[in-house]
């Protein structure tokens, strides 16, 4: 019995020991090496993460110090931008020549005088008979076209003398502006802003100018259209002599033969 025991106890045991796992060493090793290539791997992916972030940083920096050093060119904010972009919109205040002549009145001029400094001539005068004689209000239109274009100078060179002031102002203010400035944004906007400010001051100028040249144009015309009449009177004038020393040649013939007295 005690044998059948013994027995059975051994029968047990190696029936136990053949259950038991059976270790491979060099597979796990390899599995080893593997996580340890895998977990290598992952290092170096989060380490390369870590340097793009530190390379965004940089530049986020860079960046900023661009933006601090050259600033941002929709926060530069100028007054005078308003005031230059009107007055180079709007109209010039001059009337070309042919609107000046075309609008000439010939009764305007008979009654002009300039707030007193001329004399003025009047739409008619009186004969020493007293016999009242119109005059002819067309032929005073190219007066008229010059008193237009007087008129229209001093017009052009008020408005020219007030917008000067303004943009003068506004340039002092920008140059100030540009002293003052921290900014490259803000610099060049000022330059851009300056120039544009001298382009408009030099474009009052040629108005100005432009009215001059209207008012020596009309006035050359005149000078001119002067002295054609001149010369068409002389040239009629001596046709009409020449014709009235013909007639009178041909009405009264002169005596060729020499005078003869009767005999006592």
């Amino acid at each position: 019995m005690r044998k059948m025991l013994v027995l059975t106890a051994i029968a047990l045991a190696f029936s136990a020991r053949a259950q038991w796992p059976v270790f491979d060493a060099t597979s796990n090793m390899q599995q080893i090496m593997d996580e340890a290539e895998n977990m290598a791997e992952f290092v170096s992916m989060v380490d390369n993460q870590v340097q793009q972030i530190q390379t965004l940083d940089n530049q986020l920096s860079e960046f900023k110090n661009y933006e601090s050093l050259f600033g941002n060119p929709s926060n530069v904010v100028l007054s005078m931008v308003a005031p230059l972009e009107s007055d180079l919109e709007n109209h010039e205040p001059g009337t070309n020549l042919e609107s000046l002549v075309s609008s000439a009145n010939g009764s305007n001029a008979l009654t002009y005088n300039d707030a007193g400094i001329y004399a003025t001539v009047g739409a008619s005068f009186q004969t020493p008979g007293g016999q009242t004689i119109q005059r002819p209000a067309d032929q005073y239109k190219s007066f008229a076209a010059i008193i237009n274009s007087a008129s229209n100078f001093v017009a052009v060179a008020d408005n020219a003398a007030q917008r000067r002031a303004a943009i003068k102002d506004s340039i002092a203010q920008t140059t100030q502006q540009l002293q003052n400035a921290t900014t490259d944004a803000e610099v060049q906007k000022l330059n851009g802003v300056l120039a544009s400010l001298n382009s408009d001051l030099a474009s009052t100028d040629d108005e100005v100018n432009q009215a001059v040249a209207s008012a020596a144009v009309q006035d050359i015309q005149n000078r001119n259209d002067r002295q054609k009449q001149i010369q068409a009177l002389t040239e009629q004038q001596n046709a009409e002599f020449t014709e009235a020393v013909s007639n009178y040649t041909a009405k009264f013939q002169l005596l060729n033969a020499p005078t003869t007295f009767p005999s006592p």
